[in-house]
């Protein structure tokens, strides 16, 4: 049970952390069934539906559409590079944890120094940014279709070509590229961990209210009287 006396802060800090993120999000899976717009992700999901609806009954937009699908793909694209630059960053990183890990622990005054812990760190990082590579591929592949998909006519559409159904794999190509952008997010505790498991619950608590603030999408002013 040595391993576990010597492993116990970073666990603790990384079980700590984990069910915050998880309390964040089912507080907004609540606030979300009550109202599918409290956050920005429904209000653009809502925002996508009638874009789609509007462009497959006005075929003269179809230009406008590719353009605007095309600046989609541009930034997925262009985030799924970025994604494969840290990629490969943090394997490089995990190369050389004896000579970064004493600078790097230098702040380290809870948590264990050794190797394994190390590389366990580095890994979850890694699987990170696998993840955000992968969400933002896809999303890439969902627009690639849709820009097909949404040049067909309407009243010769397929039924698996209706305006709902093509803003239904729109959507889920926005989902998932929020979901690229968040596992960015979710990269900054994780390198903060690797200076200490404090810095891991810290980074995690000012992550969490900045997502709040990002996430939480902003009530209409109050109407005025004229």
């Amino acid at each position: 049970m040595a391993w576990l006396r010597e492993f116990a802060p970073d666990l603790l800090a990384f079980g700590i952390s984990t069910c915050m993120v998880l309390a964040y999000y089912v507080f907004l899976w609540l606030k979300v069934r009550k109202n599918p717009t409290y956050t920005i992700h429904g209000v653009n999901e809502i925002a996508r539906t009638l874009w789609v609806a509007n462009v497959m009954a006005n075929p003269g937009k179809d230009i406008m559409a590719v353009q605007t699908l095309r600046n989609f793909v541009m930034g997925a694209s262009l985030m799924a590079t970025t994604a494969t630059f840290l990629i490969v960053g943090t394997l490089t990183l995990s190369g050389q944890a004896e000579s970064i890990g004493r600078s790097w622990h230098a702040l380290n005054l809870f948590g264990s120094h050794a190797a394994e812990i190390w590389i366990i760190k580095v890994m979850s990082l890694l699987v990170d940014f696998i993840i955000a590579f992968f969400a933002f591929a896809m999303a890439v592949r969902l627009n690639n279709h849709v820009v097909f998909m949404l040049n067909v006519p309407q009243h010769d559409a397929h039924h698996a070509l209706t305006p709902a159904n093509v803003a239904r794999r729109l959507n889920r190509a926005g989902n998932l590229f929020a979901i690229g952008m968040r596992a960015f997010s979710f990269a900054v505790p994780l390198v903060f961990w690797l200076f200490g498991p404090p810095f891991l619950v810290i980074a995690t608590i000012g992550l969490l209210i900045a997502l709040y603030h990002l996430d939480r999408s902003e009530p209409a002013p109050p109407a005025t009287e004229t």
